[in-house]
């Protein structure tokens, strides 16, 4: 069953899943993976907490407890997902152990309504650090302008961080600037480089979803031959990135000095057209040290029946720069669509976030003891 997964694997790309509850944790559900399906690490966001909690299931007696100590609401979530980051990072310890630090990972990300506002980012970071108390936990942190300074901060504290909600290709050679940046402040401080791990995650369906919408709209036949392919022209454009700067004689200092490179990690990997393969996020982004983190449904649509062919980024940088080009000639702008799923991503973890902060509060007042 589980042979591409492995071939996957064997290519240098570690599988993440892109979900985690308590139930899949209490159920076995998650070291099965781990045992079976080559899975490595572990990725959360507001909507994954939001759903997980929503259902209710295995967070009845927290919840109760949460109540009876009149905790607020904001407390309450972070007592809620911080233990579940936990319980996975435990399960996840022989990875992190058997691969010195680099997957056996589990992602918590800061509030999203502090996407804009680096100092509190900052302080969200380190409190999650040490709320969460393992090893094996990266903090994420979004790409937004106000992110960036944060990300510095952080990895110059010793902190590992995901930094998440990249789409455009400058952003993430800021990205990258910013991790750079850091390690040199952490060395400059003495401290451990070989201890501190990042990932950057480059977004990749939602680009597909955004530019496909826009090429329907202009409808020519030159537009629609387009469809299906910027997203995976874009993260490979991405690679290529990341190779030029990890060859740098910059990054050549620090990793002298013990630092890891900063992995491209492919993100929103679940293909929403159903026109287009199911595994093609999985199939055409393999390359040496990437994560790809995967919706259950596309782990397991892989482990039936991805093909997987070995490399097939590294050799497609100017076929894919083409794609990109492409979508100027036919009246679509690359720069405002990326700009615009930033903004939009932003938006639909606070969204989700602010429902998290509903339902909890609803569960909390719901199994409040009564008074006397």
């Amino acid at each position: 069953m589980t042979d591409a997964l492995k071939r996957l694997s064997d290519e240098g790309v570690a599988i993440w899943l892109d979900d985690l509850s308590r139930k899949r944790i209490t159920s076995g559900n998650l070291a099965e993976l781990i045992d079976q399906s080559h899975v490595v690490g572990v990725t959360t966001n507001p909507s994954i907490f939001q759903k997980a909690i929503s259902s209710g299931d295995g967070y009845e007696q927290q919840v109760s407890d949460l109540a009876a100590r009149k905790v607020t609401v904001e407390e309450a979530i972070r007592m809620i997902t911080t233990a579940d980051v936990r319980d996975a990072a435990d399960i996840l310890r022989p990875v992190f152990d058997a691969t010195d630090g680099q997957d056996g990972r589990v992602s918590i990300e800061v509030d999203p309504r502090l996407a804009h506002n680096t100092k509190a980012t900052v302080a969200e970071a380190k409190q999650l650090a040490w709320l969460v108390d393992r090893p094996n936990t990266l903090i994420k942190i979004p790409a937004t302008k106000a992110g960036l300074p944060a990300i510095t901060e952080v990895i110059g504290k010793g902190i590992s961080v995901n930094v998440t909600l990249i789409f455009s290709l400058e952003r993430y050679r800021e990205v990258m600037d910013a991790y750079l940046a850091g390690l040199e402040k952490a060395k400059s401080l003495g401290l451990e480089l070989d201890k501190i791990h990042s990932v950057a995650s480059f977004f990749v369906s939602r680009v597909d979803t955004e530019i496909d919408k826009r090429l329907d709209g202009v409808g020519t036949d030159e537009a629609k031959a387009l469809k299906g392919k910027s997203a995976l022209a874009n993260a490979r454009l991405a690679y290529q990135a990341y190779e030029e700067v990890f060859s740098s004689d910059r990054w050549a200092a620090l990793e002298k000095a013990g630092a890891n490179k900063q992995r491209p990690l492919w993100a929103s990997t679940g293909v929403k057209d159903p026109e287009l393969k199911d595994t093609l996020y999985v199939e055409q982004l393999v390359a040496p040290n990437t994560v790809n983190t995967m919706p259950e449904a596309t782990l397991e649509a892989s482990a039936d029946h991805a093909d997987i062919t070995g490399d097939t980024v590294r050799g497609g940088y100017e076929q894919a720069q083409a794609d990109i080009d492409a979508l100027a000639k036919v009246g679509v702008s690359y720069d405002e669509v990326v700009q615009l799923l930033e903004d939009e991503g932003v938006d639909k973890f606070e969204a989700a976030w602010n429902d998290l902060l509903k339902s909890t509060e609803a569960e909390l007042k719901r199994l409040a003891p009564s008074e006397g």
